[in-house]
């Protein structure tokens, strides 16, 4: 039986956009039935142990998604384990490949909006940030990760084929 294809999502606490972007793939792969495990974590340390924000969770609930979360950060031990590992913004992309031990951990580090056929190529393919800011925001998050999330899962079925 071949092994899972394993995907993380990083931010920065791993509060508010990461634990987000995993409870929505996590749903669309399991009403697919994709043998996928997924999770989440943050380049820094200040949230580790803490659940998701009340306002991500509060937006996930209202979507129709589960939330169960406790933050932690990301280790670089972990290159490793994952087949994808998706960074939320710019700064999470440099650090992740500031981390990585070789060629083959760094072609892993993509940006989920990469995974967007309509996000502009060569334009900002950040996810915001909106710890600091109000409800909109994380809806505004919220609607980044949903269109990111079909060309991930074409990426994670292609993946699966060729462990087969």
């Amino acid at each position: 039986m071949p092994e899972p294809y394993r995907v993380t999502f990083v931010c920065t606490g791993n509060i508010c956009r990461s634990p987000m972007a995993e409870q929505v793939l996590r749903h669309h792969a399991e009403e697919e039935g994709l043998d996928v495990e997924i999770d989440s974590s943050g380049t820094g340390g200040w949230h580790i142990g803490d659940g998701a924000d009340h306002r991500a969770v509060r937006t996930l609930t209202d979507g129709g998604y589960r939330s169960a979360h406790s933050a932690r950060q990301f280790e670089p031990l972990w290159f490793g384990r994952y087949d994808l590992i998706v960074a939320l913004d710019q700064s999470h992309l440099e650090a992740l490949r500031s981390m990585a031990p070789d060629a083959d951990a760094l072609a892993r580090v993509r940006l989920l909006r990469e995974f967007d056929p309509d996000a502009e190529a060569g334009g900002d393919l950040d996810v915001p940030d909106p710890y600091f800011g109000d409800d909109d925001g994380f809806v505004h998050v919220l609607g980044l990760i949903e269109a990111a999330v079909p060309g991930l899962l074409e990426t994670i079925r292609e993946g699966l084929k060729e462990r087969r």
